[in-house]
């Protein structure tokens, strides 16, 4: 079998990428001062790049799979396929200006706009209907206004850098969070496209399994029916007679934003000596 080749970006997204893999049974190891992070089955090459680098790279079919963010696969404009949004990283992509500044003033100018999204920024600029001149950043790109820009467009999770900075969001252009690509050739080989499908399929069961965790409880015979018909459950409930027949053992996977209310409501229903615990994956 040949080696299916992934491409995993540097910086914040790493950790990420990193943890996925090892809670889908495929442990990644880095090396300082190296780019080749080693995981642990025998059919997978990796390399760190830049995200911004990702799609690109994959569209030359250089690599076969990777990771990046929707900013950057639409910023580089290039023809990969989203096989899946992990959301994770989640960001903002927005316009902000400083806090004194209006938008009629905003537009009777030529605007110089600070952004590591050249592209993405002039189609926005375009739509709202300014007059610009682009600077291009290379990170940093809140320190720009007053002096150096009018405008700037960035990435954001909270807005708390811009208010710091004295800027405000006039706008949301994007929403982002990372995901995992594929290049069009790799898919069309029917050997990588296996890979990158088992791939997929550990991908989703990790990221089930974050959302959900199992509850375990007693119930006595007398209130198991009502019990059983109260219970929410990806399907059926797991259920086993006690030693002695002195009831039953019943098993639940339930969203984890769920159990706070979903403990006492079991309670009030019978169940006894609940027991939740985390899941590591869940294979529909």
């Amino acid at each position: 079998m040949g080696k299916l080749r992934i491409l995993i970006p540097k910086g914040r997204i790493y950790d990420n990428v990193s943890r996925l893999f090892s809670d889908a049974g495929i442990q990644m190891s880095l090396a300082d001062r190296t780019y080749r992070p080693r995981l642990a089955v025998p059919w997978l090459d990796a390399k760190i790049m830049k995200p911004q680098n990702v799609g690109e790279l994959l569209e030359l079919g250089s690599h076969d799979a990777g990771f990046t963010g929707l900013d950057w696969i639409q910023e580089s404009g290039a023809d990969i396929e989203e096989l899946m949004d992990l959301g994770f990283d989640k960001v903002r992509i927005v316009a902000a200006v400083p806090a004194g500044k209006s938008v009629d003033e905003l537009k009777t100018r030529t605007l110089v706009v600070a952004t590591e999204y050249v592209n993405i920024a002039g189609a926005w600029l375009d739509r709202a209907g300014y007059r610009y001149r682009i600077v291009r950043t290379y990170g940093a790109t809140e320190v720009f206004p007053p002096d150096d820009a009018d405008m700037i467009i960035d990435n954001t999770s909270s807005g708390q850098t811009l208010k710091d900075n004295g800027l405000r969001i006039l706008d949301t252009i994007l929403e982002s969070s990372t995901r995992f690509v594929a290049s069009r050739a790799a898919l069309a080989d029917s050997e990588k496209r296996g890979q990158i499908e088992e791939l997929v399929m550990l991908f989703k069961a990790v990221l089930e399994g974050r959302d959900k965790v199992m509850l375990e409880m007693n119930v006595s015979k007398e209130r198991f029916d009502a019990l059983i018909a109260a219970l929410p459950a990806m399907r059926s409930p797991t259920v086993a007679p006690l030693y002695g027949e002195a009831g039953f053992a019943v098993k639940i996977a339930v969203p984890k934003n769920e159990v706070p209310v979903l403990i006492s409501k079991l309670k009030k229903f019978g169940a006894a000596d609940i027991v939740e615990y985390e899941l590591r994956k869940v294979v529909p």
